[in-house]
């Protein structure tokens, strides 16, 4: 299911003439090719992103490959992961044009950390022949990293045909923005009445194209509309921008707003312009409506009662905040740690040294190296530093007995008493229980997520940003109710919950990699998908040589995520929003 943010600052969709490509590559090699939005392995590992960036690819001189009309260029953005290149969006192909401005915006999730290597290809598009199917098709490439798009703001470069040869005169220009956490986007929905006619045959095709006024005087194509056959009355389709991308989030920059008569040539005809702000459209509000005329500068000079080419009128604006993890935070919002150890007799008897349990005055076992890790990260944003501490899989005193659920599951029995202080609370907890019970089986998680899960859903009733809950399960084995565990999963994934599952020791872990929805949508045997990817499983054993940052950046990274995703989804604000701002008025939610 989608979510309300999804895709609102990827915002130009391609009208019949800036058509989308089909799916292909070809230039500089053969890219894998993975859904839209999906994250590169080597993300997962990474700590939670820094910043999305929006790019915006112009290109001048570029090589024309047609015998009658000029090349129709559209632009594939790639990305290296493990050595290979992966293509991650495209633009919409504009047509006859060797000087395109793509009204496509890209958006890259940033992280510091690391290098990311992006790749841009031009080609000529030939509609439904494809991209990249023929090597006359490819007008050149640019390779360059995130970091240096975001540390120049502006990157112009030229284009490189196979081999190092220069792609003629052919330049690609790459201009980035970072999408701030103050940042929303805005939902628009134009109309225009009795624009001039063009045509001498029909009536005009006219679209509507924005542009930004920057602070040096240039412009940046924020968004093109359709084209509408026919209409000198057109309405145009809603459409959605950032507010980064409208007006670098000032309400009084000035906004350029230009209709036109498409030709199938790209020899548009100008019909008029008006000029505006987002402070002037957000009158537009509610009932009301704002109306600009559209005018020809020629026509206003030559022709003495000449009014206006048309009225462009603003039927509707919608501002939509999008909070980001620390506004959440920042807000108030606590993050309560539950963990959940397995006491199953595979773990093998606490008083060997073999077992995964034994307690090593010298060396904590990887059941304490994982919770530490984990817990202590998370314990900082937890005021009270109360955690609740279950176990699962044992017989308890006095009689030893395992707690039966529904045909005799194992239920999740309590390591000490819930909510010791801080997380060595919880380590004394663990190592004081160890010798008073029996480890059993079997390896039942699905009433531990449960328990949790109802905690979350009584949450979830205050309607308020308030509390969000991380469950850390520690096993050494495969799960034995896996149908239980992926419906309680299911369940799970509509509560402020995330669910990170380390597996302990040296067992297969294969079919653990089910619940983790990085390969695929989690289903309930019903076959219901999850809301969210809210489960992230690793192996401790990859990080047994690693720092024990290493393990928490891994199992954390899509926390941050996972929070704003479900706060979005349930239209939850912050609780205690920042400190107004001068333009505070933009972060307004509707």
């Amino acid at each position: 299911m989608p979510f309300p943010w999804e895709n609102t600052v990827v915002v130009p969709e391609c009208h019949p003439s800036l058509e989308a490509p089909e799916k292909r590559v070809g230039g500089f090699g053969q890219p894998r090719q993975l859904p839209r939005g999906h994250v590169p392995p080597g993300a997962q590992a990474s700590l939670a992103v820094l910043a999305k960036v929006e790019l915006r690819v112009s290109c001048k001189h570029l090589l024309d490959r047609d015998t009658l009309n000029k090349s129709d260029p559209c632009v594939l953005l790639l990305m290296q992961c493990q050595g290979q290149w992966t293509e991650v969006d495209r633009s919409e192909v504009i047509k006859s044009n060797l000087n395109p401005v793509f009204a496509k915006i890209f958006t890259v999730d940033y992280y510091f950390e690391e290098v990311q290597k992006l790749r841009f290809e031009v080609y000529d598009s030939h509609g439904h022949a494809g991209v990249g199917t023929h090597d006359d098709d490819f007008l050149g490439g640019m390779e360059c990293t995130v970091g240096q798009i975001v540390a120049q703001k502006r990157v112009t470069k030229p284009l490189f045909l196979k081999y190092g040869k220069f792609a003629g005169k052919s330049t690609i220009t790459v201009i980035s923005e970072e999408i701030s956490g103050n940042n929303g986007y805005v939902e628009l929905a134009f109309r225009a009445k009795k624009l001039d006619d063009k045509d001498l045959f029909s009536k005009s095709d006219p679209f509507l194209e924005i542009y930004r006024i920057d602070d040096d005087g240039s412009e940046q194509l924020v968004y093109r509309t359709e084209v509408v056959k026919n209409n000198l009355s057109p309405v145009w389709e809603p459409f959605k921008v950032s507010l980064n991308s409208l007006c670098s989030c000032e309400e009084q920059r000035k906004l350029r707003c230009v209709v036109w008569d498409y030709d199938s040539r790209g020899k548009h005809d100008f019909i008029g312009e008006f000029f505006t702000t987002f402070e002037e459209m957000q009158k537009a509000m509610g009932e009301n409506k704002v109306q600009w005329d559209c005018l020809n500068p020629k026509y206003k000079l030559k022709k003495r009662n000449y009014k206006n080419s048309g009225v462009v009128v603003l039927l509707d604006l919608k501002i939509h905040r999008v909070y980001s993890f620390l506004d959440y935070i920042m807000g108030g919002c606590q993050i309560h740690f539950t963990v959940a150890i397995d006491f199953t007799a595979s773990n093998g008897d606490p008083r060997n040294s073999c077992s995964l349990h034994y307690i090593n005055p010298y060396q904590p076992n990887e059941y304490l190296k994982a919770l530490v890790a984990v817990g202590e990260i998370c314990q900082d944003y937890d005021s009270d530093k109360k955690f609740s501490a279950l176990g699962f899989g044992a017989r308890i005193p006095p009689k030893y007995e395992v707690r039966g659920g529904p045909g005799g599951r194992a239920a999740p029995a309590s390591v000490r008493r819930p909510r010791p202080a801080g997380i060595q609370g919880v380590v004394e907890s663990y190592q004081s229980c160890l010798p008073k019970i029996q480890l059993y089986g079997p390896t039942n998680v699905a009433p531990i997520i449960s328990k949790v899960a109802r905690v979350a859903a009584d949450e979830e009733r205050t309607k308020e940003a308030s509390q969000y809950f991380i469950l850390l399960i520690l096993t050494d084995g495969v799960v034995t109710d896996m149908a239980d565990t992926r419906e309680a999963i299911v369940r799970a994934s509509y509560l402020p919950m995330s669910i990170i599952i380390v597996g302990v020791g040296n067992a297969d872990f294969t079919d653990m990699q089910i619940l983790d929805g990085d390969d695929g949508v989690l289903r309930s045997p019903k076959g219901e998908p999850v809301l969210r990817d809210i489960v992230q499983f690793v192996p401790f054993r990859e990080f047994k040589n690693a720092s024990p940052t290493a393990l928490a950046k891994c199992v954390l990274a899509e926390v941050p995520k996972q929070v704003v995703e479900y706060y979005s989804y349930k239209a939850f604000p912050p609780r205690c929003p920042q400190a107004e701002t001068p333009d505070s008025s933009l972060g307004s939610p509707q």
